[in-house]
């Protein structure tokens, strides 16, 4: 039997740029990141970021419907890493609850912040948090990461055994101190970047103090 049929171009049977290449999504996100650190938001597109990875234009679109998913994305990542920051246990010879635990959980979350403020700027922005677009798991990730936070709050109170403190308002206080102080530094309104290690100590000395009342 004849064929009639005329055989389709090499463009149609095989696409100029592979549409998955490793784990796509975080090759993504993490690209994302990167552009939002050196370029800003206006640098960021899903054309931008789709030549970046060497894949097809759409391809982005498989794993974000739009740039609002993406940047929901963006900041569902840098909660679940300040999620690892703030849940991790004091890194101390005893685990005892100590002011140099409090200490050195005050200083990994300010310098969590200054080192990923790309993700930090979505993670507490206004752009996402007031919008009509904000996704579930961006949400879900939030909760997660404050729950996490309130967590160990109680875990030194249960140490401490101070049946005054009350976890949740001592979580919200210290955690609007952290983050007052970290925007501070991000946005270059407090210059003396020498001085993180004082602030810090001086916050967590206040955290004592509330966290120890001793009889």
């Amino acid at each position: 039997m004849k064929n009639d049929s005329k055989p389709l171009p090499a463009s149609a049977l095989v696409s100029d740029k592979p549409y998955h290449h490793g784990d796509l999504r975080r090759q993504i996100l993490d690209e994302a990141a990167r552009l939002l650190k050196s370029e800003g938001e206006s640098g960021l597109s899903m054309r931008k970021l789709a030549q970046n990875l060497g894949v097809s234009r759409t391809a982005p679109y498989h794993h974000f419907t739009d740039k609002q998913a993406l940047l929901c994305g963006v900041a569902e990542e840098g909660f679940r890493r300040l999620r690892e920051v703030i849940g991790t246990q004091p890194r101390l010879a005893s685990a005892a609850i100590s002011e140099e635990a409090v200490r050195d959980f005050v200083r990994r979350y300010v310098q969590f912040s200054i080192d990923n403020a790309e993700y930090y700027e979505l993670m507490f922005g206004a752009r996402l948090w007031k919008s009509q677009q904000l996704t579930e798991s961006l949400k879900v990730e939030a909760y997660d990461a404050f729950k996490t936070y309130l967590e160990q709050i109680r875990h030194w109170q249960q140490e401490i055994q101070n049946a005054e403190l009350d976890p949740l308002r001592f979580a919200q206080v210290s955690w609007s101190t952290l983050h007052g102080m970290s925007r501070l530094l991000i946005d270059g309104i407090y210059l003396d970047i020498t001085a993180i290690n004082v602030m810090t100590d001086t916050a967590a000395k206040m955290f004592w103090q509330q966290l120890y009342q001793p009889e």
